[in-house]
């Protein structure tokens, strides 16, 4: 019997000073069988970083022509794609054929420094393409605020996010690897 997935509950309240994006966001986040805690996490903060309403979690891990994130117009025109990991530039290219704009949260230190390495060069030819890294502390540190009914407030300014849920407070800030051009 296959194993299925784990839905998580989050309300996320969001104060984005740096896009003046301000809001409450029922969230319904269904963890994959292989996904971990920490990977769900980050899906997450990627949508408190580009918090809007029509930004929906893609079935990501499960399928390969959908992202983790996605946000897309009324025609189904995808303006934003979001992945994470450290994914197969084939992905990327695909990705950025699709997007109008690509964003990847690369983690895991050791793993991203050696993709980035081998793949980096190559990836920034894509206009379209913005790649972050989010350092192993923080990424821990945010893991630790998981659980299956979750409460977070998130501010974000000047690119660092504060994320606080059930009395701690984690700050993120992704380290820009690419910009879109």
């Amino acid at each position: 019997m296959a194993l299925k997935s784990t839905i998580h509950k989050a309300q996320l309240n969001v104060a984005d000073t740096d896009r003046d994006v301000y809001g409450d966001f029922a969230l319904t986040i269904a963890r994959h069988p292989s996904e971990t805690d920490r990977r769900m996490m980050l899906r997450l903060l990627a949508f408190a970083l580009h918090a809007d309403d029509d930004l929906e979690f893609g079935r990501g891990i499960s399928t390969d022509d959908e992202p983790d994130l996605w946000l897309r117009d009324l025609t189904g025109q995808v303006r934003l794609w979001i992945e994470l990991g450290n994914p197969d530039p084939d992905r990327l290219r695909k990705a950025c054929a699709r997007a109008e704009r690509v964003v990847l949260y690369a983690y895991g230190d050791r793993a991203t420094s050696a993709w980035w390495q081998k793949h980096g060069e190559g990836l920034q030819r894509f206009r379209n393409l913005q790649v972050y890294r989010v350092s192993d502390p923080e990424s821990a540190a945010l893991e630790e605020l998981a659980g299956q009914g979750m409460n977070l407030q998130c501010t974000i300014a000047g690119g660092e996010a504060w994320i606080s849920g059930d009395g701690a407070t984690v700050t993120v800030r992704p380290e820009l690897l690419a910009a879109a051009t």
